[in-house]
């Protein structure tokens, strides 16, 4: 990768994930910028301020997280959850370049909180599950860590860490103005340099390449991370520029992907015993399918 050029209008923009490699340092990474998908998928709820700023934050490393998956047609599901906490459930997945996502919480007791609440005080003791669907294989592969940390991002770092024993760095940063939500992210990942029987080499968070490449990576800041003028090229660039080599993969796009539809529901309705469909139907002969993605009501003839 040489330094970008300029950068023509509509190049720098949103919604679009981009990765890269620093095949001497046998480390990777994606980042991302989300505008219109962001504000869409918000939309959706009436989110108070930390509810937005939450979600925004989880959207942004699903993206991140899913973009990893080499499976085209794979899913990726980010779940948090606690039995007493304020937020009870926070959950977002990305598919070919799809996101949604939805946060169920007590609009009382977050009232109490103040602007500003900690990750510990919306969910308390909860923890953090992620999950990889793969459509090719069938095979689903889940890891399940301690909602711990500062944030969203430390908790993902912490299950990279323990469950994947893959050295990471996330940086997130989330910007709301009267213009509508932005968000912009930065994963970085050591990878092994290979396997000896079922050991991985090299992977260690003090390896002296890993060290390197974090230090770099931990470098960006939160206004360029969520800077429009600022493409992700660039960014990559400031960054990185004194590797030998940045490999850059082409930026996928990201839209606002709620599945739901009449024939979706439909179809998974025809899979339940007709004793359970007239248990679920009204007077009128309906069922109600609520989405809590998108905030819409399906009637539909089971």
């Amino acid at each position: 990768m040489s330094a970008p050029e300029h950068i023509a209008e509509g190049e720098t923009g949103y919604d679009r994930v981009m990765g890269f490699t620093l095949p001497a340092r046998h480390a990777r990474g994606r980042v991302v910028r989300l505008g219109p998908v962001l504000d869409r998928i918000l939309a959706a709820h009436d989110y108070p301020p930390a509810i937005r700023h939450l979600l925004a934050e989880a959207l942004t490393i699903t993206a991140l997280i899913g973009s990893l998956l080499k499976d085209g047609d794979g899913q990726l599901t980010m779940q948090a959850q606690t039995e007493n906490g304020i937020v009870d459930l926070l959950v977002c997945d990305y598919r070919a370049g799809e996101l949604r996502g939805y946060v169920r919480h007590d609009a009382e007791r977050l009232a109490m909180l103040g602007a500003n609440p900690s990750l510990y005080a919306l969910f308390g003791q909860g923890y953090l599950a992620i999950t990889f669907d793969m459509a090719s294989s069938g095979e689903r592969y889940q890891g399940i860590v301690p909602l711990e940390g500062g944030s969203l991002a430390e908790a993902c770092e912490s299950y990279f860490a323990q469950s994947e024993q893959v050295p990471t760095l996330l940086r997130i940063a989330v910007r709301s103005d009267r213009q509508g939500a932005v968000a912009g992210g930065l994963l970085v990942q050591h990878l092994a340099e290979g396997e000896d029987g079922r050991q991985r080499l090299h992977v260690r968070m003090d390896h002296p390449e890993w060290e390197h490449v974090a230090v770099l990576a931990g470098s960006a800041r939160h206004d360029e991370l969520v800077d429009p003028d600022l493409s992700l090229e660039a960014l990559i660039w400031r960054l990185f520029h004194e590797e030998g080599e940045v490999r850059v993969l082409p930026g996928a796009p990201l839209t606002r992907g709620c599945r739901c539809s009449i024939e979706h529901y439909q179809a998974v309705l025809a899979k339940f015993p007709e004793e359970d469909r007239a248990e679920m139907r009204n007077e009128a002969g309906l069922v109600i399918v609520d989405c809590a993605f998108c905030s819409r009501l399906f009637e539909i003839s089971a």
